[in-house]
């Protein structure tokens, strides 16, 4: 009996036909996508916690993340040039002590708000950073497979392999990822006609993680209000405190689930309509500052993600077998 296959169904298994070649290519099982909540960690947030150090300049969780990766932090080139067709391009070098934002030198940041709800103005406190996505977005739609998640469940960026386009921050749904110009893998090859600098952004630590280790902002928090375990531990935690406390999660279902847990005792619909307020009233329309918006539909479930998908894979796999040959043609070890 034939089966009658529709536009999303070709869709679909083409792309899976495409990450099946990419996986083939870059040598990594099918498991490496299909990670059990045994083996991912979670995070919870618990935002009726913080208070966001208010002692202090700057949260301990932000200046402790900042310490633990200021090695990494891009040193660009004096002379940076737009590339083709741009004519402009994202310096944050001499803004490298902003810390109210994301930020290629800030990858997480507390948002200090006060929300109108049920006839009481709360403070809250939020931090920001990745949320590392189950089914990550800027990951499946890299061109050039620059981002990965790991086995625990952490998603982060090769800066070695990023060309700078933003992409990730294109389809990411709180546009996470920020770039820096004038580093990277790009001033080497076209820098005039291809790429922007990199992409930086929270990799959750993975290196510590990898120790069994916590993670830099956790162990900073002095109120506790950061937790990490494995995922579904995790995520059942975030259900039972929301529900003694009669309150909300974020992050269990918004772009088909995370591995970020939000907890708190307002309506994140209602946090978020604060953030874009806020935003508004400070005429801040620059990139950083990310909403919280109830819905959040996974991009890739859409026919034009599916599609693109399809497309990007195959690049993403040639893209990575000819980073993996030079670094092996070099006597350097691949980053796993």
């Amino acid at each position: 009996m034939t089966e009658k296959i529709n536009r999303r169904t070709f869709l679909r298994r083409s792309t899976a036909a495409g990450l099946l070649s990419f996986l083939a290519v870059s040598g990594l099982s099918e498991n490496a996508y299909g990670l059990s909540d045994e083996q991912e960690i979670g995070t919870v947030i618990d935002i009726t916690k913080c208070d966001g150090c208010r002692d202090l300049e700057i949260p301990r969780c932000v200046s402790a993340c900042r310490q633990k990766n200021k090695g990494r932090f891009p040193e660009p080139i004096t002379d940076i040039q737009p590339y083709w067709p741009q004519k402009k391009y994202e310096d944050w070098s001499d803004k490298r002590e902003v810390t109210n934002r994301l930020t290629p030198y800030n990858w997480n940041y507390v948002e200090h708000l006060q929300v109108d709800y049920k006839g009481k103005r709360e403070d809250i406190y939020l931090m920001r950073r990745c949320m590392h996505c189950d089914h990550p977005t800027c990951q499946k739609l890299c061109p050039f497979s620059a981002i990965k998640k790991d086995v625990t469940g952490s998603v982060s960026i090769n800066e070695e392999l990023c060309l700078g386009g933003a992409k990730c921050r294109d389809v990411c749904p709180w546009g996470i990822p920020q770039r820096q110009a004038g580093v990277g893998l790009y001033l080497k090859l076209a820098p005039t006609f291809a790429g922007g600098g990199v992409m930086y952004k929270c990799d959750n630590c993975r290196d510590l993680l990898a120790k069994d280790e916590k993670p830099a902002c956790e162990r900073a928090c002095p109120k506790g209000a950061i937790l990490t375990g494995p995922k579904k531990q995790m995520k059942e935690y975030a259900q039972r405190r929301a529900e003694e406390i009669g309150g909300y999660i974020y992050g269990d279902v918004q772009n088909g689930g995370t591995s970020t847990f939000y907890i708190s005792k307002i309506p994140f619909e209602a946090i978020s309509e604060a953030i874009a307020t806020d935003k508004m009233a400070q005429k801040d329309t620059g990139p950083g500052r990310p909403l919280m918006p109830e819905r959040v539909d996974n991009y890739l479930e859409s026919e034009k993600g599916i599609a693109g998908a399809a497309l990007t894979a195959p690049i993403a796999g040639a893209a990575l077998a000819a980073f993996t040959a030079y670094k092996t043609m070099k006597g350097e070890k691949v980053d796993e």
